[in-house]
Parts: structure tokens; sequence; C-alpha cells
């Protein structure tokens, strides 16, 4: 009786067990993508080089390094990709609520975004990148000659945590790059703090503003991207891809073209 008792626990178990494990399997957000047969990109499309909008053909679009690496991923997995514009600081509620399958925007791996999703491997060591007034280009040469000023940075980036290498800077926190920008040139900031290429695009269209010889070091191993916590087999397609096109040098070749793409 005693070892009927048993088999039947260890049974029972079994079966609880596999339940779970496949309740689990499902979880994984590739599975949804290639229900859905699409992948659903979340941005903010305010970062040029990366991703920015720009109209091309008379039609206004998402473009940019990070999105051709989205496409590249889409293309992989067979779907079509869908681009979703959001703020930054709302792609962790947006990957762990099902809105987004994956999340590209510049994003370093913080512990906080770590909560809330997997990382890719890194595909893009940032460094950052101080956007001035055209006429204080020269006044501003290290972190010491900001000291205790305002300074612009965007709402949930990890710039947020580079600016405290500026003694007593007045961190002022907007969700778009380009509307601290806008503060800058009307003398609310005194620099802007963004990703070096993002700082060159934007110096390069718009005479009012320049790229500051401010030198601050990076806080983290280099960009990743970001898929819904516990989607690990979705997260290794997307690496699959990474580690493809870096073999093949496409990345290096995507953000020549989108800083080129960014400057015209």
């Amino acid at each position: 009786m005693e070892q009927m008792k048993s088999l039947k626990i260890v049974a029972a178990c079994t079966l609880i067990l596999s339940l779970l494990v496949g309740c689990g399997a499902k979880e994984d957000r590739l599975a949804t993508v290639q229900e859905n047969k699409k992948l659903v990109l979340g941005t903010s499309a305010d970062y040029p080089p990366f991703e920015f909008r720009k109209t091309i053909d008379g039609k206004d679009q998402i473009v940019g390094f990070d999105i051709e690496i989205a496409k590249e991923i889409a293309k992989d997995l067979g779907v079509e990709l869908e681009i979703k514009d959001t703020s930054l600081s709302s792609l962790p509620e947006e990957l762990k609520t099902g809105k987004i399958d994956i999340a590209i925007a510049g994003l370093d791996p913080t512990p906080e975004r770590e909560n809330a999703m997997e990382f890719s491997t890194p595909y893009y060591l940032a460094e950052a990148g101080v956007i001035v007034r055209a006429a204080d280009k020269d006044k501003y040469k290290s972190p010491e000659d900001l000291k205790g000023m305002k300074i612009g940075v965007q709402l949930g980036s990890t710039f947020e945590d580079v600016v405290q290498q500026i003694p007593d800077a007045k961190k002022e926190m907007l969700d778009k790059v380009n509307d601290l920008v806008l503060a800058l040139e009307s003398n609310r900031l005194e620099a802007v703090v963004v990703e070096k290429p993002v700082a060159a695009a934007f110096a390069a269209n718009r005479k009012e503003v320049a790229v500051a010889p401010v030198e601050l070091k990076p806080v983290s191993e280099g960009y990743v991207i970001g898929v819904r916590k516990g989607s690990v087999k979705l997260r290794d397609e997307v690496n699959k891809t990474l580690e493809r096109l870096k073999q093949q040098g496409k990345l290096d070749e995507f953000i020549t073209q989108a800083v080129q793409l960014a400057e015209q």
C-alpha cells in the first residue's frame, strides 16, 4: 500500500512539473512572435543615429542603426517587423506587459532593467558626448568646467549616472533628446549629455549647438537588446543574429550608414 502511495505521489509530482514546464515554455515570447508572424519592436525614435524619424520618398519613417539590427532579427525569425515608438522610460513595463516583443533603444544593462528583461550580448559600446551651445564650445573642456551647472539627460537613460562625473551637476531630465536640445538653445540648460554619435548628429544638423571636448567615462560594457524576463529562447535567437552581423562586419556598416543618414 505504501509503495502504491509513493508511486502516485511521484506520478502527481511529475505531472505538475511537466505542466509547469509547459506553461513556462509558452511564456517565452518567441512562441508569440512565431504565432503572430510579427516582431514588435519598442524604441524611442529621437536618438540619431540609433533610432530617429526621417522623411524618405515623402514618407515619415523610423530609421537608424538599431532599426537595421531589428530588421535583421525579424528576417532571421521569418516574420515581419512592427515598430512602436514610445518613451525610453516605458520600455521595461511594455516588455513586461507584452505590448512589445523586444526593446532596442541604446539600452545599457542596468540592475533596474535586469528586473524586467533578459539582455542580449552587447553590440555597441556607448561613449558620452556633451552638447553645448556653439558659442560655448571652447569654454567647456573638462567635467570640472561644468561644475554646478544644469545638465540635461534623457529620462531612463544611463547617462543619468554618467552626469555624476560632473561635480555638483544639477540634473534636468526629459523624455526626448530633442526637447533637451531645445532647452539648451533657449539657455535653460548649459549642456546635454547623450551618446557621442547622437551628439555629433545634432551638431551637424543644428548650427546653434556643438560638441564640447569633455571626456566622460562609459558606465557599462555596451548597449544590449532587451526581451521580456524569462524569454530565453527569444534572447538566444537575438544573440544568433547579433553574432552573424558581427562576423559579417554588418554592425560597422550599419552605424556608418546611420550616421551619414542622420547628417543629411
